[in-house]
C-alpha cells in the first residue's frame, strides 16, 4: 500500500507539471551515505534533548526525542533502499524488516513509535509524550527522570542504528 501510494502521488504530480512529491515509500537504490545523513540528524535530535532543557523548553525535548527515534528508523530503510515521507509506512517497513529477520533489536524501539488503539495506549510511548507536549499546554517536563530515560533510550537506539548501517 505505502509503495503504491508513492509511486500514485508522484505519478499525479507529474501530471500537474509540480515538484515530485509523495506520502509514502519509494524503493531506491540502498545508500549507507543517507543512512549516516540519517544518524547525524538523530544525534542532533539527541542532543537536542539537553539542550530544550537547559534554556526552559523541556516540552520540545519530547518531539526531540521522537525525531531521534524516527531519524533511526530513516536511516535503517536508507540502508535497505527506502525512502519515506508517511511515519506509518515507515514504522511498518521497520516492523516488516524485523519480522523477516534483516534488522535484530528489541521490539520495545518499534512500540515507541507505533499509533496504538486507544484502550492499548502505553504509558511510554514517545508519540504520546510528543503529542501531549506538543499540544498541550505543558511548558516543561517536570519528571526528569522521564528525560534522562528518553535521553538513554535514543543514544540506545543510535548504536543499535549505527551497528545495523555499517555492518
Amino acid at each position: 500500500m505505502c509503495l503504491n501510494k508513492a509511486k500514485k502521488e508522484i505519478e499525479e504530480c507529474k501530471k500537474l507539471g509540480k515538484r515530485p512529491k509523495h506520502r509514502g515509500l519509494l524503493k531506491v537504490n540502498p545508500s549507507v551515505d543517507e543512512a549516516k545523513k540519517h544518524l547525524v540528524k538523530a544525534e542532533h535530535n539527541l542532543e537536542g534533548i539537553t539542550r530544550f532543557k537547559e534554556v526552559g523548553f523541556s516540552d520540545w525535548s519530547m518531539s526531540a526525542g521522537f525525531y531521534c527515534i524516527y531519524h533511526c528508523f530513516l536511516a535503517i530503510i536508507a540502508k535497505f533502499g527506502y525512502e519515506s515521507a508517511n511515519q506509518t509506512c515507515t514504522v511498518s517497513l521497520i516492523k516488516y524488516l524485523k519480522e523477516n529477520n534483516k534488522i535484530l533489536f528489541d521490539e520495545k524501539f518499534i512500540e515507541l513509535l507505533e499509533y496504538e488503539e486507544m484502550e492499548e495506549i502505553k504509558e511510554n510511548n514517545i508519540i504520546d509524550l510528543r503529542e501531549n507536549y506538543t499540544y498541550g499546554v505543558e511548558i516543561s517536563v517536570k519528571d526528569e527522570a522521564k528525560l534522562e530515560e528518553l535521553k538513554k533510550i535514543c543514544k540506545e537506539f543510535i548504536d543499535i542504528t549505527k551497528q545495523i548501517v555499517y555492518e
